[in-house]
């Protein structure tokens, strides 16, 4: 390929990238913006490994989600003042205590001391799960957990 094509083929990605961060700007959809401009998703993930360019788009996407905000908003202003009653109830819902949802949990739980049949299988649990290293105890002849099973050469 030659230099003038090569030339030619940057600009052309450097203008491509340059128009879908814009269009993500004004459709914070990845899949819309790219059917806009022409790019593949593909593409788009491919130019993400480019770290000045996945910057690029994570500031564009947040400008057009704030865009979609903004206009969701207003539009909710505007239902509030004509009355709709499902506005209502989305605004108190969400922006006054008294009308949110809630989920009250309330427990009483003992604090008991576990036996030790109970901590000897904690133990044990928390060993098989790799979480605490295998504990002898101080019985010879018995481990809480088992070796790990040795390859001989032997297959069952």
């Amino acid at each position: 390929m030659s230099d003038d094509a090569l030339t030619t083929t940057a600009e052309r990605t450097k203008r491509d990238k340059a128009a879908l961060v814009e269009q993500l700007r004004k459709t914070p959809v990845i899949q819309i913006a790219c059917e806009k401009t022409g790019v593949s998703r593909m593409t788009y993930y491919r130019w993400r490994e480019d770290d000045e360019f996945a910057t690029a788009a994570d500031n564009a996407l947040a400008d057009g989600k704030s865009l979609v905000n903004d206009l969701a908003e207003s539009q909710l202003l505007s239902a509030l003042r004509e009355g709709e009653a499902w506005s209502v109830q989305y605004w108190l819902r969400h922006h006054h205590l008294d009308y949110s949802n809630k989920l009250e949990i309330t427990a009483k739980a003992a604090s008991d001391k576990l036996t030790p049949e109970q901590q000897e299988q904690l133990d044990r649990a928390l060993a098989l799960a790799g979480v605490l290293p295998v504990i002898t105890p101080e019985e010879p002849g018995t481990n809480l957990v088992p070796p790990p099973p040795s390859d001989n050469g032997t297959s069952q």
